[in-house]
């Protein structure tokens, strides 16, 4: 199910432990600010513009997330205009290391 279906799961997880939200980031994307929750984290969900799977998702979206999914759904960008998601936008935009080529210098 692509990040969407981890993304489901912990929030699942996240809503029955009692946390209100997760924040999500992959780990090819090196350059995320130290203040990455306190850049997104708000009243609704939040995803990084260049880097969709960085973001901020209430666990009040467990529901909604399962639902879409069950639908064969799995764009992040649907989801998260669905969910009302803010997009922020990172300056300079967050890198996405997936192979050599990628590395800066």
């Amino acid at each position: 199910m692509g990040p969407l279906g981890g993304l489901c799961a912990a929030l699942h997880h996240a809503q029955g432990n009692g946390f209100d939200a997760v924040l999500t980031a992959p780990c090819d994307v090196p350059n995320l600010p130290g203040d990455l929750r306190g850049m997104l984290e708000g009243e609704t969900a939040a995803i990084v513009q260049s880097q969709p799977v960085v973001g901020y998702w209430p666990a009040s979206l467990a529901g909604p997330l399962e639902e879409y999914l069950l639908r064969g759904e799995r764009r992040i960008y649907n989801f998260a205009e669905q969910a009302g998601a803010r997009l922020v936008r990172f300056d300079p935009p967050l890198m996405n290391i997936n192979e050599v080529g990628d590395l800066p210098g």
